[in-house]
């Protein structure tokens, strides 16, 4: 298959560790010029620097997506470097879990900003430049738990079914001149399950994740085969999960 990432700038948010750590390795190393967002500027430079001895292309910037100013910047740090932005990749997230009636409104304005806003910030940093390129690329990282329904996760899934449906508004709404990938992970083994502040959820999911846990390069893996396909290929969704997951 021809190499259709070599050279598309990617933006990536998240990308201290797990998911956004892995896309961007797997990027650079298929000639991708990767620009890594996250407020980890440590973790961030030890990355970047790891792919530049690779011979590969990679900046980043210390952001935090709930700031609109930021992911503004995040977009145009990517043109400043490398001339353009071809995808943007709207990973950050976390997860607060408690069952409604502990009424956690913090843990809730938490996923709200950073789950929701914060991918909403990354579409409205991306799209002028989209606009001005006739072209462009948003993917979204979801979570299984959109799909599956549980107690302690309704907020949050919530906030995960909010971006699944603007993410399938702003597609139909495209005509062809950007494309919208949803990329929905079950059980992965990053340190996502270690940020729930609950204590009991979340020595149960540290368990059951475990047990059970993909790949983050697994999820990288998808969102390659996402951005490689032809200009007038839309992948829409991609539900990714362990085999045993329920």
């Amino acid at each position: 298959m021809k190499n259709r990432i070599e050279a598309k700038v990617v933006a990536i948010t998240g990308a201290s560790s797990g998911i956004g750590q892995a896309t961007a390795e797997r990027l650079a190393a298929r000639g991708a010029k990767v620009v890594l967002g996250a407020r980890r500027t440590e973790r961030l430079a030890a990355i970047v620097d790891a792919i530049q001895q690779n011979g590969d292309k990679a900046v980043f910037l210390e952001i935090d997506v709930t700031s609109r100013q930021d992911l503004i910047r995040l977009a145009d740090f990517a043109v400043e470097q490398f001339g353009r932005l071809d995808v943007i990749i709207n990973n950050a997230g976390i997860s607060q879990l408690h069952k409604m009636e502990e009424l956690d409104v913090e843990g809730w304005e938490q996923m709200i900003d950073v789950n929701l806003k914060g991918t909403l910030y990354g579409i409205a940093a991306a799209m002028p430049i989209f606009q001005k390129q006739g072209s462009g690329h948003f993917i979204n990282v979801i979570s299984t738990a959109g799909i599956s329904i549980v107690p302690t996760m309704g907020v949050y899934a919530g906030t995960k079914n909010a971006v699944r449906t603007i993410g399938e508004a702003l597609r139909q709404e495209s005509e062809g001149r950007w494309r919208v990938t949803g990329i929905s992970p079950g059980f992965v083994a990053t340190e996502f399950v270690s940020h729930i502040k609950n204590e009991g959820i979340r020595s149960n999911l540290q368990k059951s994740a475990d047990d059970m846990a993909i790949s983050p390069d697994t999820i990288a893996d998808a969102i390659v085969y996402a951005i490689e396909q032809p200009d007038n290929v839309d992948v829409g969704d991609i539900v990714i999960r362990p085999a045993v997951q329920r």
